[in-house]
């Protein structure tokens, strides 16, 4: 009988993907509404974790601004197709325009604020 191997815990990450247009500067952001997705499959650890990373962010820089709309692919699958979700947790930002898409479980707090443009990226 083989034991079993702990399993290596890997670190949260939180991935930016590319613009589809470039960023408007953040000043003019500010005032904007926004308008945010996020794409989870029921309660895995890591889906709970960018919930409440993405809301604790809103609440410190969007307070009264945004509104989160929580999508479970486990619900309604067809979703993942037809929003081309290809890994959870994934969070899209539709308004302020550009759309931005961030893959992960959102606890890099400075990548997060950089991928949704609340905050100039780290390269910048």
């Amino acid at each position: 009988m083989l034991a079993e191997r702990p399993r290596a815990r890997r670190e949260p990450t939180t991935m930016i993907l590319p613009d589809i247009a470039e960023a408007a500067p953040e000043t003019e952001l500010r005032g904007e509404a926004w308008e945010l997705r996020l794409y989870v499959t029921g309660r895995s650890p890591k889906c709970l974790a960018a919930i409440a990373n993405l809301r604790h962010a809103c609440e410190q820089h969007l307070a009264g601004r945004y509104q989160i709309e929580i999508v479970d692919l486990l619900e309604n699958p067809r979703l993942a197709a037809s929003e081309q979700i290809v890994a959870v947790p994934t969070l899209i930002r539709s308004l302020p325009k550009p759309e931005r898409r961030l893959l992960g479980d959102l606890s890099d707090s400075e990548r997060l604020l950089a991928g949704l443009a609340l905050a100039p990226s780290a390269g910048a």
